[in-house]
């Protein structure tokens, strides 16, 4: 596996994020076309309601599990960065910092955890910026 940086972290993953989504985007645009096509046949129309119903509650399914999972790793990250702050410096996180800021605490590494997440907190650094100021970058590969 390649070493992981600020440049190539993002991750994408094909069968989510171009076949599924578009396979979504092809059924949404189906379900419309023939539900447009279904005005003025009633016995048609029920039906093409239906299926256009069905389709957006399928899209609204997916982006609710990758959110709901999203959130969840969030919640895990926020207390294992707390449980590493307090291992490395007897002290909890400070409040101020957002859970975004301490996702992207994540990649740094031991020896400046501590300061940057202290100057992230003072600071209101973007969670973009506390990952542009990671200079020993801690990979995550276990983020889906």
């Amino acid at each position: 596996m390649p070493s992981q940086s600020y440049e190539n972290h993002r991750q994408l993953v094909p069968a989510f994020h171009f076949v599924l989504l578009g396979l979504l985007a092809a059924a949404v645009l189906g379900a419309l076309v023939n539900l447009f096509q279904s005005f003025g046949d009633s016995q048609r129309l029920t039906s093409a309601l239906l299926l256009l119903v069905l389709t957006l509650c399928l899209v609204l399914v997916t982006f609710l599990s990758r959110i709901f999972a999203l959130k969840s790793q969030d919640r895990a990250i926020r207390a294992e960065e707390n449980l590493r702050h307090l291992v490395l410096t007897g002290k909890l996180l400070d409040p101020r910092l957002s859970i975004r800021q301490i996702i992207a605490l994540r990649f740094a590494s031991d020896s400046e955890f501590a300061s940057l997440a202290r100057q992230a907190a003072e600071n209101t650094l973007s969670p973009d910026a506390v990952k542009r100021a990671v200079k020993q970058w801690r990979p995550d590969y276990h983020r889906v």
